[in-house]
Parts: structure tokens; sequence; C-alpha cells
């Protein structure tokens, strides 16, 4: 993995988390809306749209330089808008990161054809 694709896959992972959190704060914001007087829902809903926007960048250009197959390209995009979608996609990232670091040190030290 070159270092422009870990550069690209990082990012996604770093505006996974906060992309569903923003999420769920959304979703306890409309609940409370309804129930309440409180309406957090203007604010949150322009700071989660935000994330989200940033989540789709991100996305487009992980999809692009990691040249993922048109399923995992979707997964990651669904993922995003499923409720701790992001989480789960944060997970799946960091391992993928690792796993790409440990097969780059196979292949230096001559450990492994990888």
């Amino acid at each position: 993995m070159d270092i422009k694709t870990a550069s690209a896959l990082h990012r996604l992972r770093l505006v996974s988390g906060p992309e569903a959190v923003s999420f769920l704060v959304l979703l306890v914001c409309s609940v409370l809306k309804r129930t309440t007087e409180f309406n957090a829902v203007p604010f949150m809903g322009a700071v989660h749209g935000f994330l989200f926007v940033v989540y789709l960048v991100f996305w487009l250009d992980a999809w692009n330089k990691a040249k993922w197959d048109l399923k995992t390209g979707v997964l990651f995009f669904v993922l995003s808008v499923v409720p701790f979608g992001g989480f789960y996609a944060d997970r799946k990232l960091k391992r993928a990161a690792d796993d790409a670091v440990i097969a780059s040190r196979a292949r230096r030290e001559g450990t492994v054809d990888a």
C-alpha cells in the first residue's frame, strides 16, 4: 500500500467516528424535539450534514486510491447511513491498515512474497 492510499484510508477512518456520533446525537435530538421543548435539531443537522459530506468526499477518495471493488465501496457508503455503521467502518479500516503494515514489513524483510 502506498502512502497516498494509506492517507486516504486514514482520513476516512478519522471522519467515520465523528460522523457516526453526530448521527446518533441527531437522532436523540429528534426524539427530544418531539417529546420536550428542547430543539437542537437545526444545529445538529448542520453539524451532521457537514460531517456526512466530508465523509462522502473522503469515501470517494479512498475508493479511488484503494481501488476497492463495487461491493467494498458500497459497503462503506451504507455504513455511513446506518446507525453505529461508522464505528464498524472505523474497525474495518483499522484492521485493513494493520494488515497492510504487516504485509509491508513481511515483504521488506523477505519473510513472505505478498
